[in-house]
């Protein structure tokens, strides 16, 4: 009931493992997060402390991600922050975990292609028009992927856009 959720940005420091157990397949990976901030004085973006975390992804998460993501993937996780703990040659050890719910590549530093793994479930496909050249639109199927109703877009007006700041 009072499980810890996170949501932690960083990049994959090793690459993910894979194993099959009676309970499930689970991939682990470790993340590296490193916060920056602003430096007044030297007019610099300077890194701050390190957090390094242990990432679990279980059954259907496990297969997608260790078919996705490799080591210095730029990631976001999303799940509940757990400690590990063992007994160690020096004593009691731990270290934080995350169970992960999702984790996706971070837009913010590149561009990616999804690609819908198919489920046991398969949803009725409803032929969508493609665009020239656009050959991810043939999975697409309006209401489960998109929405086609005025009331479903938001008007935009360009004039009211701030430009985003640039960062270092």
């Amino acid at each position: 009931m009072n499980d810890t959720h996170v949501t932690v940005v960083g990049n994959v420091v090793d690459s993910p493992r894979r194993v099959s157990l009676e309970s499930g397949a689970v991939t682990n990976f470790r993340l590296a997060a490193t916060a920056r901030r602003f430096d007044g004085q030297t007019q610099e973006f300077v890194d701050a402390g390190t957090f390094w975390v242990d990432v679990e992804c279980w059954n259907d998460l496990s297969g997608n991600v260790s078919g996705s993501v490799s080591k210095g993937d730029p990631v976001i996780v999303q799940g509940t922050l757990t400690t590990h703990s063992w007994e160690g040659e020096n004593g009691r050890r731990s270290t934080p975990r995350i169970r992960a719910a999702a984790v996706g590549h971070n837009l913010a530093r590149g561009t990616g292609v999804f690609k819908r793994s198919r489920s046991a479930r398969q949803v009725e496909s409803v032929p969508v028009p493609a665009a020239a050249g656009d050959a991810l639109s043939d999975d697409l199927v309006a209401g489960r992927d998109y929405e086609t109703a005025p009331e479903a877009l938001h008007h935009a007006d360009t004039a009211d856009l701030a430009m985003e700041p640039a960062h270092a």
